[in-house]
């Protein structure tokens, strides 16, 4: 779904006629978290999530999460809830085995970097990563999820976007009021560019009451040369832009671009249409790593992916909250 424009509008009278419903989301919301269980686990659990609907940027954080564990000595497994995937779990993620549709497009990449696990059920995915050898857990996306008690919350923001117009579905792009959101959370990574981050701090700082952290997504090097390439890009993530001016700024020139909705499955004749434009405009497909956990078989040798990093600019704050947890 791509988000109304009113969202990202302060004054807008489809919000002030949908507040109403947003009331009663809230309340349906409210009542499913004070149910719980909220169990506790045995393991630290580290839960990265947002308060927005759509990406944020919560892949790359859990990817930096579990890297920066790792570099502890720790044992990082990752729970995912597996959206768009097949599979109610908990299911080990199996890079030879599995495809999106099995699990998702995101516990796919994720389990490059660390053991997954889909579950719709939390609890049994945690528990099933313990058994397995697990001595943290990483919750994907799971701030709204009463399943398991945290013990960090990171709430990520994109910079560019903020909270929109601040207010709930259906009035705004919120799943939950930023005071409730804040409760839960022990520190807010805004991930952005500079100015985004400079514009995100003025709009919103006095509703910030967690430790702010800030973040970058920076292309990683991996001996591609992008200068000169003519591109067609794609991509299917929560704001398309941002992997179409972080190709851009890699020097590629892009003659034709195509955004998706978020998972939004990539039909073979859609990819073959695609592929004939490219070729009419003699460009390159080019798409993100997420999206590559999409593509058929019969188009993973077709299409370039531009990977991207999380660098977080308080790099130390973040290693003690992780710290502090054991």
């Amino acid at each position: 779904m791509k988000p109304p424009l009113f969202w990202f509008r302060d004054k807008s009278l489809w919000s002030v006629v949908l507040t109403p419903v947003s009331w009663i989301w809230q309340a349906v919301s409210a009542r499913r978290w004070k149910k719980g269980p909220h169990m506790r686990l045995p393991v630290p659990v580290v839960c990265v999530g947002n308060i927005n609907m759509g990406g944020t940027g919560k892949t790359p954080t859990v990817i930096a999460l579990v890297g920066q564990l790792q570099n502890m000595g720790k044992t990082p497994h990752v729970v995912s809830r597996g959206y768009g995937g097949e599979q109610h779990g908990p299911t080990a993620v199996d890079l030879r085995r599995h495809s999106a549709d099995d699990v998702g497009d995101e516990p796919l990449l994720l389990a490059a970097f660390a053991p997954c696990w889909v579950a719709r059920d939390r609890a049994a995915g945690a528990r099933a990563a313990i058994a397995a050898g697990a001595d943290v857990i990483v919750l994907d996306d799971g701030m709204q999820n009463p399943a398991l008690a945290k013990d960090l919350t990171i709430m990520v923001v994109d910079a560019h976007t903020g909270f929109g117009n601040g207010n709930v579905f259906p009035a705004g792009p919120l799943r939950q009021t930023i005071a409730a959101g804040m409760a839960r959370a022990d520190a807010v990574l805004a991930i952005g560019p500079t100015r985004a981050q400079s514009g995100f701090v003025t709009r919103w700082q006095q509703q910030i009451e967690k430790p702010l952290l800030t973040g970058q997504l920076v292309p990683l090097q991996t001996g591609m040369d992008w200068q000169g390439l003519r591109a067609l890009a794609f991509a299917g993530i929560g704001r398309p832009q941002k992997f179409f001016d972080t190709l851009t700024g890699q020097g590629a020139k892009i003659v034709a671009a195509h955004s998706f909705g978020d998972h939004e499955k990539l039909p073979v004749t859609v990819l073959q249409r695609m592929e004939k434009q490219a070729a009419a405009l003699g460009a390159q497909l080019v798409t993100t790593e997420k999206d590559a956990a999409r593509l058929p078989r019969s188009f993973q040798q077709k299409v370039l992916t531009l990977p991207v990093r999380l660098e977080v600019s308080e790099a130390g704050v973040l290693e003690n909250l992780l710290r502090d947890l054991f």
